[in-house]
C-alpha cells in the first residue's frame, strides 16, 4: 500500500526541483552576466552571483533525487530570498492584469522549498540523515 504523504513529498520535490532546475539550466546556457550586474549594483561582491548555480542547479538536483534534501531545500529557499532582494523588491505590491501577484513564482518556489525543508524527503529518496 502506498503511503500518500510520502508520494506527496515526492511530487513536491519533483515539481519544485525540476521547475527551479530549468531556471538554472538557462543560466548555464546564457551565463550570469546580468545577475553579476544586479549583485554588484546592490553593493555586493560579484562572486555572490555564482551562488545561483548552487541554488538553481546543484540543490534542485539534490532535491529531485532526495540526497541531503533538507539542506538542499534550504539552499533553494536562500536563493529565492536573493531573487526577491535582487529582482522583485519593487514588485511586492504589484498585481498582473489577471489578478496574480507579480512575484508569485519565486514566492511559490520559496514556500515549496521551505515545506520540503520542514517536511523532509519522505520514503522515496536516497536515505541520508538530513532527509527525514
Amino acid at each position: 500500500m502506498l503511503k500518500s504523504d510520502d508520494l506527496a513529498k515526492l511530487l513536491l520535490r519533483l515539481g519544485v526541483g525540476f521547475l527551479i532546475l530549468f531556471h538554472g539550466l538557462i543560466k548555464i546556457t546564457n551565463g550570469i552576466d546580468p545577475l553579476i550586474g544586479m549583485v554588484t549594483a546592490k553593493g555586493l561582491p560579484a562572486f555572490i552571483a555564482y551562488g545561483v548555480y548552487a541554488g538553481e542547479v546543484i540543490a534542485p538536483i539534490m532535491v529531485i533525487i532526495g540526497l541531503y534534501t533538507r539542506p538542499a531545500a534550504l539552499v533553494i529557499a536562500v536563493n529565492m530570498l536573493f531573487a526577491f532582494f535582487l529582482v522583485h523588491m519593487g514588485q511586492l505590491s504589484s498585481f498582473s492584469r489577471s489578478g496574480g501577484w507579480v512575484p508569485e513564482l519565486p514566492a511559490l518556489f520559496l514556500v515549496g522549498a521551505l515545506v520540503i525543508f520542514l517536511g523532509g524527503a519522505g520514503k522515496y529518496c536516497i536515505n541520508t540523515p538530513y532527509n527525514n
